[in-house]
């Protein structure tokens, strides 16, 4: 499954804002792990995150030259990252891409909000001393991927049972209402990777790539936001639906009024 967003773009932060974004530039398991339980969590509804590995971080920005990853050890990670996922709870896998970048090789991890959180994971790998660690949730907040506190846990699992509407699948509608014609327009114009083969494959795959249809694998059903932006008569699907303008009154100026004695 290849990426939503241009690899140039992603790294160099030009539509993905910095603290959806991780640098790292090797495979050390324990804290890409934490990262991937947090983004996954998504306790802000972000939109989940992307850890580059291949990539070092100076100062929340990359540092360049790219230091990249050996071919060599690029299957290894692959498989590790494999295994390191299984130990979180519920099991949550990324979406995983290799790519190059200014003649390196890297890998991009894809971190959407996860379908089955809130998510946790061990706080250390076991070892032969200790045979299990203890495990638990993991948030984002700015830059860092913390330990969740006994009311972000609440609220983790309050979210869990609250699933924003744009992420609700649309019994009403099917992947075909998608217009394919408007997604590619939309990848083109954020230099996707994605763009030249939404131009030839069926709407359904460019879809669930982009992570716009939800639901088991026998009721795949497009979500709502996808509805919204790529269907070119949303208010067939949501008929009651309105947009509402809220004036907010300038609170200094009301205290300019009260000072001059104004009513």
């Amino acid at each position: 499954m290849a990426l939503p967003i241009n690899v140039s773009d992603l790294i160099n932060r030009r539509v993905i804002e910095s603290a959806r974004i991780e640098y790292k530039g090797d495979w050390n398991p324990e804290p890409i792990l934490h990262s991937i339980c947090a983004f996954a969590n998504d306790i802000d509804n972000w939109g989940g995150g992307y850890i580059i590995i291949g990539i070092e971080e100076e100062n929340g920005m990359p540092k360049l030259p790219v230091k990249g990853l050996s071919k060599s050890s690029i299957d290894r990670i692959n498989k590790e990252l494999l295994q390191k996922c299984n130990l979180i709870e519920p099991r949550y896998i990324p979406i995983v891409e290799q790519a190059s970048y200014e003649g390196k090789e890297i890998i991009v991890l894809w971190i959407p909000g996860g379908a089955d959180r809130p998510y946790k994971c061990p706080v250390a790998f076991p070892t032969e001393k200790a045979a299990k660690s203890e495990k638990v949730y993991y948030i984002r907040k700015m830059s860092n991927s913390i330990r969740a506190n006994q009311l972000e846990e609440k609220e983790l699992f309050m979210l869990a049972n609250n699933q924003p509407y744009d992420d609700r699948p649309n019994p009403a509608a099917r992947p075909e209402d998608l217009k394919s014609s408007l997604i590619s327009e939309f990848l083109y114009a954020v230099k996707s990777d994605l763009y030249e083969r939404s131009l030839t494959q069926p709407v359904t795959e460019t879809a669930a790539s982009m992570r716009l249809i939800g639901g088991p694998s026998e009721w795949k059903r497009p979500l709502n936001a996808g509805l919204m932006f790529f269907h070119e008569r949303p208010d067939d699907f949501f008929p009651y639906a309105r947009i509402e303008v809220v004036d907010k009154p300038d609170r200094h100026w009301n205290d300019r009024k009260d000072f001059c004695g104004s009513s």
